[in-house]
């Protein structure tokens, strides 16, 4: 049996499971309830606010995450724009593949639906990315890209790699990573 004590940060890896898979509105607090195994008790406990608050906790939990990969991949490929793209899309891709192809990116899956609903998730999700994004724009200016270039290649990366996402899970393949690496990395090397 779980640790009541880790009952908050499974209520928290659950939404953000589901949030991926299944988006905001197809998730009910009953079923992140129950697949958490947290005590409703204590779930609004620590969620006082209820859904709205295990979101903006569960968006804080995939941003800080998704920043640790980037920083990691630029680390590990410090200078080099061409390895640096290749991982990243290998990396994304990876993901794909280890969740089935059911994960979409929490963000992107939350954009597409809380406009509408709740205008301090939309935001929250808006910093998520410009946080991630300017991630890959540092890396592309310690490869000598100039400013300008370095955050209009990172935010076309983003979105390539957010509609790669899509693609992938519609067609159960990560192929469309591999040519996305293939015309991005082209686009690196092109002069500008």
């Amino acid at each position: 049996m779980p640790r009541k004590t880790d009952a908050r940060a499974r209520a928290i890896a659950t939404a953000e499971r589901l949030f991926r898979i299944q988006g905001y509105t197809a998730t009910g607090l009953t079923q992140i309830i129950e697949e958490s195994g947290a005590p409703k008790g204590s779930f609004y406990f620590h969620f006082p606010r209820g859904k709205a608050q295990l979101a903006e906790e569960a968006i804080d939990h995939y941003v800080a995450g998704r920043i640790a990969v980037l920083r990691n991949i630029s680390a590990n490929t410090t200078g080099d724009a061409l390895k640096f793209v290749q991982q990243l899309f290998s990396a994304f891709a990876a993901e794909m593949v280890a969740s089935d192809f059911q994960y979409g990116c929490l963000m992107q899956n939350l954009a597409n639906e809380l406009p509408a609903l709740d205008a301090e998730l939309t935001k929250r999700v808006a910093r998520g990315f410009v946080d991630s994004t300017e991630i890959v724009a540092e890396h592309f200016r310690g490869c000598g890209f100039a400013p300008a270039r370095a955050s209009s290649t990172a935010a076309a990366l983003a979105a390539a790699l957010e509609g790669a996402r899509t693609i992938a899970r519609l067609e159960r393949t990560p192929a469309v990573f591999e040519a996305l690496a293939d015309v991005s990395c082209q686009s690196c090397l092109s002069p500008k």
